[in-house]
């Protein structure tokens, strides 16, 4: 039996969250104040007059068009009990869309399938014949997120897939994660690689001091933003939106989320700074940013190493580093990322990823056109 799907206000979406341990911060109702040019709605699924199930959908029209694309990201947030039928909660929802003006609905619901350790992922970069992350067994499975992958595809969804090596879909479907939840310094220092150990060391005799940094030093961070994206050739967000986030996330999120900037200086000079996000029992590393003059002093490695600490000290239990490209060839341009986060001997998680359901095929395909020639 179909749920039945409504526009709810914020404070019931609010209230919902508060009953759970962790979703996507993306899925705050203040984070559509984070996206210019986007309008939003906050949804409910009813089961009778109890709510099971909430999203929040931004939604982006097509210029002197009727048309909208309708995005969930890293969403909806599922109850567990309602997440495995997922015609239940689907069906509304697709219905909602189009009678709203969607021509595609896109959605990706934050549900791991699979899961790599990090020994397993090194031991498959060492033989060369791996060249993605699904071409090796993970250590563990999960049947209910592989169900509803499935179900999303018998169901008329198209997963994006990624050309060449790259990410596929907009929010990460691999990432790399860290347990963190009541381990020592020494028990994490214990999974790091000897480079990584060893940098870490070497930061600490240099006297790279990483810092908490408050909302006036947003600045610093941007200009090493900019230059970061100048040198990995990618288009920089401007300062306003990093602005809008920690206003929405510290202000606006009803104690639901923390967000924080992180400095890694030597000498009153800042190397590398990174946006550190909390939601309930999970932090992420969002964005990050360093200099090119100065590496030799690891002050990325120094400013992981903090925020590792503090999210455990915080009460995380996750420390998400985002995304990774899913080769394993050690050639490729993007394998880098994988390499840099590896060495602290977490694990490669894969979530159900993001699934577009088309209404107007021709409106979809020209949009996507559109989005490939803006890079």
């Amino acid at each position: 039996m179909a749920l039945i799907l409504k526009e709810i206000n914020k404070e019931s979406h609010i209230q919902f969250l508060k009953s759970y341990q962790t979703f996507s911060f993306l899925q705050l109702p203040c984070w559509a104040e984070v996206k210019g040019g986007w309008k939003s709605k906050n949804i409910g699924w009813f089961d009778e007059r109890k709510l099971v199930c909430v999203g929040l959908v931004l939604i982006r029209n097509i210029p002197k068009t009727k048309w909208s694309l309708f995005y969930l990201p890293e969403g909806p947030v599922l109850n567990p009990e309602y997440a495995k039928n997922v015609i239940d909660w689907l069906t509304p929802l697709k219905d909602f869309a189009k009678s709203n003006g969607a021509f595609n609905l896109k959605l990706g619901p934050q549900v791991t399938i699979n899961t790599w350790n990090a020994t397993t992922i090194k031991n498959a970069i060492s033989d060369n014949s791996y060249k993605k992350f699904r071409d090796v067994d993970p250590d563990r499975v999960n049947p209910f997120g592989l169900d509803i992958a499935i179900k999303l595809k018998n169901l008329g969804g198209k997963q994006i897939e990624s050309t060449g090596e790259g990410f596929g879909d907009v929010q990460p479907r691999f990432v790399f994660v860290i347990d963190v939840e009541d381990k020592t310094d020494e028990q994490l220092l214990s999974s790091f690689s000897q480079e990584w150990r060893r940098n870490i060391k070497k930061a600490e005799k240099l006297e790279v001091k990483v810092k908490r940094a408050n909302f006036d030093d947003l600045e610093t961070f941007h200009n090493l933003y900019k230059e970061t994206a100048k040198r990995d050739k990618f288009s920089p967000r401007p300062l306003s939106y990093f602005k809008q986030m920690w206003t929405s996330l510290n202000n606006n999120s009803n104690g639901l989320a923390e967000m924080r900037l992180y400095l890694a200086e030597q000498e009153n000079v800042c190397h590398a700074a990174c946006l550190w996000v909390k939601v309930g029992k999970h932090v992420w590393y969002t964005y990050g940013a360093s200099s090119t003059i100065g590496r030799e002093l690891r002050p990325s490695n120094a400013i992981q190493w903090q925020m590792m600490r503090d999210a455990r000290d915080a009460g995380a239990s996750i420390y998400d580093m985002r995304g990774i490209a899913a080769t394993l060839n050690e050639k490729s341009t993007l394998f880098g990322l994988l390499r840099f986060k590896i060495g602290t001997g977490g694990k490669v998680v894969q979530y159900v990823g993001e699934w577009d359901f088309i209404f107007k095929p021709l409106i979809y395909k020209a949009f996507r056109v559109a989005l490939a020639r803006r890079g």
